[in-house]
């Protein structure tokens, strides 16, 4: 949940009525996320979904990789800038919610295009030798760090990345945070910070997103 939307609900409605149209499939996925499962505001949802579909499309990449597939949204935004031959490759854990993206998937104009695999993160990383073009990881916070240490070799100069929720509702304010996930998100915003390897910018949008671009 962003800032106005909790803070000033008419902003968040302005934002929205002066951004780009949301395909239709990406409407039916958003509400049956918000009918269907617990967590609906996991969703990369509206703006953050139009600036993630630009940023692909800008990039044309040719191999994208998400970490954290939720119900499929963000996949699907970043899929509109798949270059032609281009390929998605999304993963999650989570067995029960998987019949929604891959239905979506399914129906969407890029089903052949996407690889959705229910498998640990780490571990695929770990076993894969692929160069990127654009990364998002939206997933289990506690492992950020340790996805940004592995991703950062299948990268080349004018890759992209973005680590959601790196404000985490503000916790990332505590001096001394005694949540694990507040302290490894603070952990990953300095590292990125500091190394010398990539340019970044925290955009304060919805949650938060660092997005980095290797030189």
């Amino acid at each position: 949940m962003s800032f106005f939307e909790e803070n000033c609900p008419e902003m968040d409605r302005y934002l929205e009525n002066s951004a780009s149209d949301e395909p239709e499939i990406l409407r039916k996925l958003r509400r049956e996320t918000y009918l269907k499962t617990t967590q609906p505001h996991m969703i990369s949802g509206y703006q953050q979904g139009r600036l993630l579909t630009i940023i692909s499309k800008i990039l044309q990449p040719s191999n994208i990789l998400e970490i954290g597939t939720f119900t499929g949204y963000a996949a699907l935004c970043m899929a509109e800038g798949l270059a032609v031959n281009g390929k998605l490759t999304t993963l999650d854990i989570n067995e029960d919610l998987a019949y929604i993206p891959r239905k979506y998937f399914a129906e969407s104009g890029f089903s052949s295009k996407i690889n959705f695999l229910i498998q640990d993160a780490k571990e695929f990383l770990k076993q894969s030798d692929e160069v990127y073009d654009l990364v998002f990881i939206d997933a289990d916070k506690e492992n950020y760090v340790q996805y940004f240490k592995l991703i950062k070799p299948r990268l080349k100069s004018g890759s992209v990345v973005m680590f959601d929720n790196v404000l985490w509702y503000g916790k990332v304010l505590e001096d001394n945070p005694k949540q694990t996930s507040t302290q490894k998100i603070k952990e990953l915003n300095e590292m990125i910070a500091k190394d010398a390897d990539f340019e970044n910018l925290i955009l304060p949008l919805r949650d938060g997103l660092n997005v980095l671009r290797r030189k």
